[in-house]
């Protein structure tokens, strides 16, 4: 598919064109304005938390930990730029373990009593940095993302699938070649892991973190429970079981931690997994049976559009279990990228996107808006802005100020331009080369098997010997 790609389009002019051809729903200011009076400096005072402005960093997955989950030089270097943003939310750092089974990767952080104290050194690297550059932190909230990965657990070896699942799914137990006999996860397991939740929530609070978020996005455990509609007993089936997990994770939190604060990143929608045809063009699984229902959010009858009529209920839970902090997201990376992270490029082992990237982008923001509407004590934060580049400050300033989110969430842009939260509150010229053109090679990294960071555009990654082994399309 052909489209016009965002670094071509040099005026405000030409980008609305594009936009009202594909989505005239797409919120925009002409002008962005900065200083103190700018929507996106507003700092937020609620729930008994302050957040000095409106850009939260979003957790990515680090693969340059230790084998036994310490951070290294690589991560205290992502995370001294996280503090150099100026962003002021760090919505939970990057994604950590909470047990070696549920690794996404070998050397994926992990947190236990051991690398406690390496986790709260990297804590304080951020916010040293965050003062030295500007001058102050006590306005600035850093979280940390508690997951276990479920399906997708790689614990031991970054090229083979070790899985925990909830139930056997028609399409992704044959698209990752899951063997029948492999064992699902019984109640008394997930009751285990739900007490590994609790200590790792202690332990996130003793090495000073501010909340913890509880994962339930991208296809992880956490995600699982809410599309384990087959599962039968106390965990499948009815809305109330499929959120069992976490309100005993959440009921434990506030037995247990009490003061520790804690948010939910969640996919509000799901489709159904994509393939790859001759051509690397992406088209979805051929719906097996009358409806689709494993995709939570999704519209069942077609697998491919949102119904958001559940994420409304569970964004309602978290209302009334006393979260404060919601992180919207979509999709799946390993089954639907282009639904998550809508981009230029695939990565290697991706697909060519089977719409223009703006549609992605469009309907992330129109749903986390739908759903702020009908939720407004919540502080929700929105993902999928990184595709629109230079005009990127133009939509987040545009949904800010009408409401459609109190906080833009920014994640792989940050890899190869840390500072462009400040440059855009401080009313400075962006630094064009520097901007993330969603090459993913950030994805590529991982998925050939060597550490993720921004190869093209960052000169630290740029010359480093694992670039050899990406491939791009």
């Amino acid at each position: 598919m052909q489209f016009r790609r965002i670094a071509a389009l040099k005026t405000a002019e030409e980008f609305l064109d594009v936009v009202a051809r594909l989505d005239p729903t797409l919120p925009f200011d002409e002008t962005v304005e900065h200083g103190t009076d700018s929507p996106l400096a507003q700092p937020i005072t609620r729930h008994g938390l302050t957040v000095g402005n409106r850009f939260a960093i979003l957790p990515m997955e680090g693969w340059d930990g230790t084998e036994d989950g310490k951070p290294t030089d690589l991560t205290r270097r992502r995370w001294e730029h996280f503090g150099q943003s100026g962003a002021k939310l760090i919505w939970g750092g990057e994604a950590v373990a909470i047990r070696p089974d549920g690794r996404a990767n070998p050397n994926q952080l992990l947190i236990n009593d051991d690398n406690l104290r390496d986790l709260a050194r990297l804590r304080e690297r951020l916010v040293s940095v965050h003062e030295e550059r500007f001058g102050r932190s006590e306005d600035l909230l850093i979280g940390l993302q508690l997951t276990h990965s479920g399906r997708f657990s790689k614990p031991n070896d970054k090229r083979k699938l070790e899985p925990k699942i909830l139930y056997h799914h028609p399409y992704l137990d044959q698209k990752f070649g899951l063997d029948p006999s492999t064992p699902v996860l019984t109640d008394d397991e997930i009751s285990q892991l739900v007490e590994d939740f609790l200590v790792a929530s202690k332990q996130a609070q003793q090495a000073g973190f501010g909340f913890v978020d509880v994962k339930c996005c991208h296809g992880y455990l956490g995600h699982e429970f809410l599309s384990a509609v087959d599962r039968p007993g106390r965990y499948g089936g009815s809305f109330e079981n499929r959120t069992r997990f976490l309100r005993e994770v959440v009921d434990g939190i506030r037995a247990e931690s009490p003061g520790l604060q804690i948010g939910v990143r969640v996919s509000v929608f799901d489709f159904l997994p994509f393939g790859i045809d001759s051509e690397r063009r992406g088209h979805p699984a051929p719906m097996i049976g009358p409806s689709y229902p494993y995709a939570f959010g999704g519209d069942p009858s077609t697998g491919l559009h949102p119904d958001l009529g559940e994420a409304s209920a569970f964004l309602k839970l978290l209302e009334t279990l006393r979260i404060p902090l919601v992180c919207t997201t979509a999709g799946n990376p390993y089954t639907n990228p282009h639904v998550v992270r809508p981009a230029a490029f695939p990565p290697s082992d991706g697909y060519f996107a089977p719409e223009d990237p703006l549609i992605g982008v469009a309907r992330q923001i129109a749903a986390t808006a739908w759903l702020k509407a009908r939720h407004p004590d919540l502080i929700v934060v929105g993902s999928a802005y990184s595709y629109l580049q230079e005009w990127l400050p133009n939509v987040a300033q545009a949904v800010v100020r009408t409401g459609g989110a109190d906080v833009v969430g920014i994640g792989r842009m940050v890899l190869s331009y840390p500072e462009f939260p400040s440059d855009i509150l401080q009313g400075r010229p962006l630094a064009r080369k520097r901007i993330c053109r969603t090459f993913s090679d950030c994805t590529s990294g991982p998925r050939n098997g060597v550490i993720s960071g921004c190869y093209p555009l960052d000169p630290f990654y740029k010359h480093r010997p694992e670039r050899a082994a990406l491939s791009r399309p």
